[in-house]
């Protein structure tokens, strides 16, 4: 399929999705591929299960790291807490209809069970891969947010909210 027909694709399905809860495009990640900016109900609950997300597998590593993945999985859960925290109140202060998801969806829920069930021996590496893959996916909905949103609060708030520019290490 030629890349015009993608987009094309993809834009069609981002204006056909009205009633579900989730844009197609941001759902897919053809929005994080193209590089569009998530609609704002797409961005609070990708940024909450994202914070959601962070904070179950820090649990996790706090549980069963070395002692370096334990002191990261400290501050994530402190940091991921404060802007889980900062995000739901920006969203009842700004009047912003958007729903904040109460639980992990299935496809969230799947990576800290594997991560849960990781072998002993496999556990570091499995947690220093999801910590890398969901940290390019939060500075990715971050940013594309900040550069594209329709809400000028929630574009600040994406600005602001602190992001290592590089991926997270340990020690």
């Amino acid at each position: 399929m030629k890349t015009s027909s993608i987009v094309i694709l993809a834009a069609a399905l981002s204006f056909s999705t009205a009633a579900f809860a989730q844009s197609v495009g941001e759902k897919t990640g053809v929005n994080s591929a193209l590089g569009i900016a998530p609609k704002t109900a797409d961005f609070v609950k990708e940024a909450a299960m994202s914070d959601m997300t962070e904070i179950a597998a820090s649990k996790l590593g706090q549980e069963r790291g070395n002692a370096a993945e334990k002191t990261f999985s400290a501050k994530m859960i402190e940091d991921h807490t404060k802007t889980s925290e900062q995000l739901k109140a920006l969203v009842k202060s700004a009047n912003i209809e958007a729903e904040k998801p109460a639980a992990l969806d299935s496809s969230h829920q799947s990576k800290i069970d594997k991560l849960r069930d990781a072998k002993p021996e496999d556990f570091s590496s499995d947690f220093n891969s999801m910590q890398v893959s969901a940290h390019k996916d939060a500075v990715s909905l971050f940013e594309r947010y900040a550069k594209g949103g329709d809400n000028e609060k929630l574009k600040e708030f994406c600005k602001d909210t602190p992001r290592l520019e590089a991926s997270p290490r340990y020690g």
